[in-house]
């Protein structure tokens, strides 16, 4: 039995086959196969991330569609073979609308919906690679937050399956999307935390 990341190898590649059978508390991804750890996030981090979680689950109240905070699983291959799975990502927010991607261990398959929160350190992680994993997945809009910059990059999937920025949103701007058609989110006050 796996107790300790350090029983690992770092250059190993790993499926959610063998993620299920590790029993360590320290927050870990796989990124193609490969563990990437994830840090605590701090205290300015999760008062982002609850403020908007809030005005989404207000949103969604009479929606099938349903969110979900980290720690929770999202498997972006969809299969019940657990070996054929090398990426199982922690995405800070997702929306799932197709609630047949729902089991007890999470998502597997897409969300239509991923926000992700920028901290020191994970920037390049969620910039270059999840932005590769969530396009070739088919998340149809995956949002960076930059609690520094006090940004918001929204990325939406066109018809070829290829993300396409939007005007960055800051401070004083309306956050909206068409996956949750009365979703109207602050900026301001996502960014007063």
């Amino acid at each position: 039995m796996i107790t300790s990341i350090s029983q690992l190898d770092p250059n190993g590649s790993y499926t959610y086959a063998d993620y299920l059978l590790w029993k360590f508390e320290e927050r870990i991804e796989l990124l193609r196969g490969k563990i990437h750890k994830m840090a605590a996030p701090s205290r300015r981090h999760q008062g982002i991330s609850f403020t908007i979680a809030r005005e989404i689950a207000i949103a969604l109240k009479h929606s099938p569609c349903k969110a979900y905070t980290a720690p929770f699983d999202v498997r972006l291959t969809r299969t019940k073979n657990n070996k054929q799975v090398k990426t199982v990502v922690q995405p800070d927010l997702c929306v799932i609308c197709d609630i047949t991607k729902l089991d007890d261990r999470g998502c597997s398959g897409a969300p239509e919906l991923i926000i992700e929160i920028i901290s020191p350190g994970n920037s390049k992680t969620e910039m270059k690679d999840k932005f590769e994993l969530y396009q070739e997945a088919g998340v149809l809009e995956y949002w960076i937050v930059s609690p520094i910059e006090k940004t918001v990059q929204v990325f939406k999937l066109n018809d070829e399956g290829i993300y396409i920025g939007l005007a960055p949103k800051v401070e004083d701007d309306l956050l909206t999307t068409t996956i949750i058609p009365n979703l109207e989110i602050d900026l301001m006050e996502v960014f007063s935390e």
